[in-house]
């Protein structure tokens, strides 16, 4: 494979003829998944992706796959660079908001078993793109390791945090990997040193282009109920700060390193403000809420009108750390 993955999409507003030439696309591309790719594959068309996401919000998917090995996703990489198809990872859907027209093209997940292993070796926690944080960090505190009990505090899985470098209770998801495993466009697997891997504030610029596969972190030795207290105290520092409504998560960077975007909002009276059933928490202002019926473009235009009382009170230019993908309805 020549081209890179696109692993986030910007709007489009393609031609009636190109409309055309991207469903005919589509079409083939599922009659030769679904001849490809093994029975244990899930292979969909048109699949929903509101549930899919934290903030219950977006239109669907054009094709959808949950390959079950790491030949099945290579194969459907290779399928989709043959089709010209553009192709989306998604996680367990947080820090997500998919617009309402949905996603053009293909949607691969990783949430198959396959995918969502967890080993622990010595003092090694070896961990696929597909496992749920909260049980990687389980599974190290039941062995007496440390480490990674922030993780606790951060909701999806793996390979999410391994692309954005998810920050938890000042801890990062860098910190303590030793070595990440992920796939090239062209499905060559790779095993990297994590000292080889550039991160970043908020991401991982090799996983723009490449799919996590897994991880592997040092821990540390511990006692069991020392690290079970951290993770309890961890649980109810979310649970007391955040909203208990569906959200993305953090709908802002910080600003500034001495000004965290919450506490920006807060101090500009914006909790509370609403666009339809889309509302800036109450409880933590960088948190936007689904208060049940909310649109994604209720939640992007309520985006809008607080990046606009930022900039015009404060002379301060938001920047989004959701991240936002698909076509307008």
């Amino acid at each position: 494979m020549n081209t890179p993955l696109r692993l986030s999409q910007e709007p489009v507003s393609p031609t009636i003829e190109a409309a055309a030439a991207h469903a005919e696309d589509i079409s083939n591309a599922f009659r030769d998944l679904q001849i490809v790719l093994p029975p244990e594959t899930i292979v969909r068309r048109d699949e929903p992706l509101a549930r899919r996401t934290t903030l219950r919000v977006g239109g669907p998917a054009d094709l959808f796959i949950e390959p079950s090995s790491d030949n099945a996703l290579a194969s459907a990489l290779e399928i989709a660079h043959l089709r010209s198809i553009p192709l989306f990872l998604l996680g367990r859907g947080s820090n997500l908001l998919v617009r309402d027209g949905g996603i053009r093209g293909m949607v691969l997940s990783l949430a198959h078993p396959h995918f969502s292993r967890i080993e622990l070796k010595g003092q090694r926690i070896t961990a696929g793109a597909g496992a749920r944080l909260k049980s990687i960090a389980h599974e190290a505190r039941r062995a007496g390791l440390g480490g990674v009990e922030f993780f606790e505090g951060i909701p999806g899985c793996l390979g999410g945090a391994l692309r954005m470098n998810a920050g938890a209770m000042g801890a990062w998801t860098f910190d303590t990997v030793e070595e990440l495993r992920c796939m090239s466009p062209s499905g060559q697997i790779l095993t990297l040193p994590a000292q080889e891997v550039p991160v970043e504030y908020r991401a991982c610029p090799l996983l723009r282009t490449h799919i996590a596969l897994g991880a592997v972190f040092r821990g540390r030795p511990d006692d069991a109920e020392v690290i079970r207290a951290k993770m309890e105290q961890f649980s109810k520092k979310r649970w007391t700060s955040q909203p208990n409504q569906p959200s993305a998560g953090c709908t802002f960077k910080n600003p500034q390193p001495t000004l965290p975007a919450g506490r920006l909002l807060d101090e500009l009276g914006l909790k509370g403000a609403r666009v339809g059933d889309a509302m800036v928490s109450d409880v933590h202002a960088n948190f936007f809420v689904n208060l049940g019926q909310a649109r994604a473009s209720d939640i992007l235009e309520l985006i809008e009108q607080v990046r606009t009382r930022a900039r015009e009170l404060r002379g301060i230019e938001l920047e989004t750390e959701v991240e936002i993908v698909g076509e307008d309805a």
